[in-house]
């Protein structure tokens, strides 16, 4: 035990000693975390917004001016033609131009498409806040993000993307590099075995990314104002497992490659690209085609985004995650089985 405590403590000062290591390490959640928070953001604000206001009746004043009390909408101008209106979106003057037609004809909406998923967004904000319905104004209550805040969303994300290529990358780097160097074969041989070594290599990155999380949850909670709903016990167990899977990953990555430069293509290629693309992070699970439904199903993050916005948003109990952690535990043996069998393969060689 004392052997592999010490060979823990020398990976520690090791990983401590690298200041590129550790501003990679730090530096990344720190700037992802006020990126995603801040300068990131799919919130509908100060669209800019042109009205035609030649046939504006009294109904139509007063749509404009829930238009312009809105901080969703900014009045930029006013048009006499709705061709004139049109010339404004075109020239990129505004995002949106809003014709008020007779009564029969309505209104009609001018919107720049060139973003489809945003374009939707202002044209449906702006049919709610023109709308008056007869009975009376329509009082929608928006559970667990009343301010509909992005950070909301992207902040789990944001943990099961930097845990994984903390953890998974990281790792593999840091045992390949060892592979280069030619010292990966003396530690192999010393009296510990080489299933200790490779675990002592690992359990400096687990540390480092318990620390990273709760570095998360902080700026989380007092930064971006991101509630912290459920049970912290149950966010930080998850975590573990889902920290414990990357790191078998890391290792899977490790037995597969030669090189550093290799280690980081595989680790981009096998992890970076799905976790933004197929994850959930930023397009919705369900409104992929099936093919890639279907292909989503083996990304680990998914189901850790999915547990986190439960227990971080919703503030639900571990019972109603146990899908997702159970698939997460599945993953994280059969991770650890074909790494350690990976690497008993190599050294049998």
């Amino acid at each position: 035990m004392k052997k592999f405590l010490s060979f823990v403590l020398k990976e520690s000062k090791h990983i401590l000693r690298d200041r590129r290591t550790m501003l990679i390490l730090f530096g990344m959640p720190v700037v992802l975390m006020l990126l995603f928070g801040f300068a990131i953001t799919t919130d509908v604000r100060n669209v800019r917004t042109v009205i035609v206001a030649d046939h504006l009746s009294a109904q139509g004043r007063q749509s404009v001016e829930r238009l312009a009390a809105s901080e969703y909408f900014t009045i930029v101008s006013t048009a006499s033609t709705p061709a004139e209106a049109e010339r404004f979106v075109r020239s990129q003057k505004a995002d949106l131009a809003i014709v008020f037609a007779s009564e029969k004809r309505g209104i009609q909406l001018v919107v720049d498409g060139a973003d489809p998923n945003m374009a939707q967004q202002w044209a449906t904000y702006a049919q709610q806040v023109i709308a008056n319905p007869p009975s009376g104004p329509v009082n929608v209550k928006m559970l667990y993000n009343p301010q509909m805040k992005s950070a909301y969303n992207f902040v789990p994300a944001i943990m099961g993307m930097l845990l994984m290529l903390v953890c998974a990358m990281m790792t593999s780097v840091s045992i390949v590099r060892e592979k280069e160097r030619g010292t990966m074969e003396v530690l192999l041989v010393s009296p510990v075995r080489p299933l200790m070594v490779v675990v002592a290599k690992a359990v400096p990155y687990l540390l480092l990314a318990v620390v990273i999380l709760g570095v998360i949850l902080l700026m989380a909670r007092f930064v971006l104002g991101v509630p912290l709903a459920g049970s912290l016990f149950w966010i930080v167990a998850v975590s573990i497992v889902y920290i414990i899977l990357a790191l078998a990953l890391g290792l899977l990555i490790s037995n597969v490659a030669q090189t550093q430069m290799m280690a980081l293509l595989l680790s981009a290629m096998v992890l970076l690209m799905p976790i933004v693309m197929l994850s959930g992070m930023l397009f919705p699970v369900e409104s992929m085609p099936v093919a890639l439904q279907w292909l989503s199903a083996i990304v680990p993050p998914r189901y850790y985004i999915e547990a986190m916005r439960k227990l971080m948003i919703m503030g639900v109990g571990i019972g109603e995650v146990l899908t997702e952690v159970g698939i997460l535990v599945l993953m994280t043996l059969a991770l650890l089985a074909v790494s350690l069998l990976t690497f008993k393969t190599r050294l049998a060689r």
